[in-house]
């Protein structure tokens, strides 16, 4: 059994204290163990990050950027051996894994345009001889701390955009599926990157809160569950850090009469089993406006959610792998009891699914609900797992006060033909990231992603412009040069032109 270490100064270090399992999800298994960080290992990333700055922030953009270029290539080279690792310990499919380091990758290519985005602002002659700019400047050190479900892409969200802005970074990953965000690490330094620079430190709590009382971690950023999303930015930012981080969600997809339903259908069967429900994407609600929408969309759901091809994350052509853990197993399946007890009709049951070979992974079939109310647990609550409800309205006005009403403000997304209520939709419904007839609106990288209200603690969203905004601070400078032949009187007033 291996053991995953820690990359601190550009060197694999290990703790001598505490460790993690690390399971592989289709077998159920013990694969690797992983170290927990003591806060000396921590200091000791926030020391090398702390020594590399000041050399690092006044390496020009363009050759940050040059970094970038490289390892980006790596990326693409090694994407093979990416997605079996990220298979292996999270359980989605090898098709799955492969999309979420394309989506990573995209990340990465925006930071590879540093010389651009790092650009100030001059004004001339804003007064007499005097002009005045604006320059974006790195924060320092600053971390990052991210979820099981995305090990390639998410942190692939942060310290790209975080380091080519002239930041030391210091990534907590999760300590379930360590081994994927290790090597792409790995394969940053291999691309040029300076020692120091970047470092990861794998931990549980403890580490998380040794980030944020360090005093030299001026940034956090976090995507997770909303309890711990709310609890870092309490903690982080009464500390004067900067703070973004991402919540939990309950995203809807709501379907209309004239809804392309066969269209609709293929788009929900993947946001809503795709990699087992486990992303903050997911869609777990269907709002079908009208009796008639909903059990037509049940009637073609049905023999399509019974047929999903499920079996161990590296085996080619499947639909969905495993669940992360048997905890996350456990829990899906409670959420299932749940439902049937407070009266919604479960008209699949995915519970019980044993795959052959693989009988003791952490298995579950798709499972769905019909005649969903919004007092029910499995319709507030986050279940993050392979279970779609359908709650049925009667109009899109009471389909939008649902979704508005829900604390999760994540995602959401309409099927419609009609333009009229498009843009309704998208003009007053209150979620942060919207779709028309595309099921999973996660922004590209040039544009930035977050949720509202609960699903987003911070102001500024995570990658692209906002992005920068986060990982940089302005400094706005006013200087004058007086011609040597003029002189003038002392001014009191407050100066304007």
């Amino acid at each position: 059994m291996s053991l995953i270490q820690h990359l601190i100064n550009g060197e694999l270090v290990n703790d001598s204290g505490r460790s993690a399992d690390v399971y592989n999800p289709s077998t159920g298994q013990v694969i690797h163990q992983v170290p927990l960080a003591s806060r000396e290992t921590i200091q000791q990333a926030i020391d090398s990050a702390k020594a590399a700055f000041p050399s690092w922030r006044n390496t020009p953009a363009a050759k940050r950027a040059q970094v970038m270029f490289r390892f980006k290539q790596l990326l693409e080279q090694n994407e093979a051996r990416i997605s079996q690792l990220i298979s292996e310990e999270h359980g989605k499919t090898l098709e799955d894994a492969a999309g979420e380091l394309k989506r990573g990758i995209e990340n990465v290519e925006y930071a590879c345009s540093a010389p651009e985005i790092l650009k100030g602002e001059y004004s001339r002659n804003v007064g007499p001889n005097i002009d005045a700019w604006s320059d974006f400047q790195p924060l320092g050190v600053v971390a990052g701390i991210t979820p099981f479900n995305f090990p390639a892409m998410v942190p692939l969200w942060m310290y790209p955009l975080a380091i080519v802005c002239g930041n030391c970074f210091i990534l907590k990953p999760s300590e379930r599926d360590p081994s994927s965000t290790l090597l792409i690490a790995q394969l940053l330094q291999e691309a040029g990157l300076p020692k120091g620079v970047l470092s990861v430190v794998q931990g549980d709590k403890g580490a998380v809160d040794a980030l944020i009382e360090a005093p030299e971690v001026k940034a956090l950023s976090f995507v997770g569950s909303t309890p711990i999303a709310e609890y870092i930015y309490c903690e982080a930012t009464k500390r004067g850090k900067r703070v973004q981080a991402l919540g939990g969600a309950k995203n809807h997809a709501v379907l209309m009469p004239d809804a392309d339903l066969d269209n609709a259908v293929s788009a929900l069967m993947g946001a809503a089993y795709g990699s087992c429900g486990e992303r903050c994407m997911a869609i777990s609600v269907a709002v079908c406006v009208g009796d008639q929408v909903a059990d037509a969309l049940i009637a073609k759901l049905v023999p399509q959610v019974k047929a999903l091809k499920i079996g161990a994350g590296t085996t080619c052509g499947l639909d969905m792998g495993p669940l992360v853990t048997g905890q996350a197993r456990d829990k899906v399946s409670g959420y299932i009891e749940e439902g049937v007890s407070a009266g919604a009709e479960l008209v699949v049951d995915g519970r019980g699914l044993s795959v052959a070979g693989h009988e003791e992974g952490f298995f579950l079939g798709g499972s769905l609900f019909d005649r969903v109310t919004p007092e029910m647990r499995i319709y507030k609550e986050e279940i993050f797992g392979p279970v779609l409800c359908v709650v049925r309205v009667a109009s899109l006005e009471a389909a939008m006060q649902l979704i508005n009403d829900h604390e999760y403000g994540n995602g959401t997304c309409i099927f419609t033909r009609d333009g009229e209520a498009a843009r309704l939709f998208c003009d007053e419904i209150e979620v942060g990231m919207v779709g028309v007839n595309v099921p999973l609106p996660v922004p590209v990288a040039y544009h930035s992603f977050g949720g509202w209200k609960r699903s987003l603690f911070g102001d500024l969203h995570a990658y692209g412009p906002d992005g920068v905004r986060f990982y940089t601070r302005r400094k706005a400078i006013t200087q004058r040069w007086p011609q040597r032949a003029s002189h003038e009187a002392s001014q009191f007033a407050f100066p304007s032109l």
